[in-house]
Formats: C-alpha cells, sequence, structure tokens
C-alpha cells in the first residue's frame, strides 16, 4: 500500500508539470524553447501534453480508487465510543 501511496505522490506531481508546461496566457509553457525549425510544431506538443495529461489523471485516479478501497479492507476497527457509560466507577 505504501508503494501506491508513493506512486500516486509521483503522477500527482507529473500531472501539475504536465498542466504548467501547456501553453496558456500564464504558466511555462513558454519554457520548452518552441522553434519553427523545431521537431514538433507547437500544436503537435500541445496535443502530446493534453493526450499525457489525460493518460497521467486516468492513471491518478485508478490508483487512487485502489488506495481507498484496500485502506478499507485492510483497517476494519471499530472506532471508539466516545458516549459516556452508565456505570459507577468503583470507589
Amino acid at each position: 500500500m505504501t508503494f501506491l501511496l508513493v506512486l500516486d505522490i509521483i503522477v500527482a506531481s507529473i500531472i501539475t508539470i504536465l498542466v504548467l508546461l501547456q501553453r496558456s496566457e500564464g504558466g511555462l509553457g513558454g519554457l520548452t524553447g518552441q522553434s519553427s525549425s523545431s521537431f514538433l510544431t507547437a500544436r503537435q506538443t500541445g496535443n502530446m501534453l493534453s493526450t499525457l495529461t489525460m493518460v497521467f489523471f486516468a492513471l491518478f485516479v485508478v490508483i487512487s480508487l485502489a488506495l481507498v478501497v484496500l485502506s478499507r479492507h485492510s483497517t476494519e476497527v471499530a472506532p471508539p465510543n466516545l458516549l459516556p457509560t452508565t456505570e459507577t466507577p468503583a470507589e
């Protein structure tokens, strides 16, 4: 379960980076240094980043749901009873 939690954090970090790299008014989209002679055009790079973002988001959702299911099955501990009992303390 620890492995899935670490993987979930890594995937969330990758999603954050991918979203920041996409071209918009702000963000880090200009840091890719795209020129007219680059291998991928701006549109192809945008489509690739969007596709990667969707794939990593789907992976994030699947891992998060797996963590929820595993945590429900691994901890079957009853919650503590916080209501006072009617027993009188022994003196």
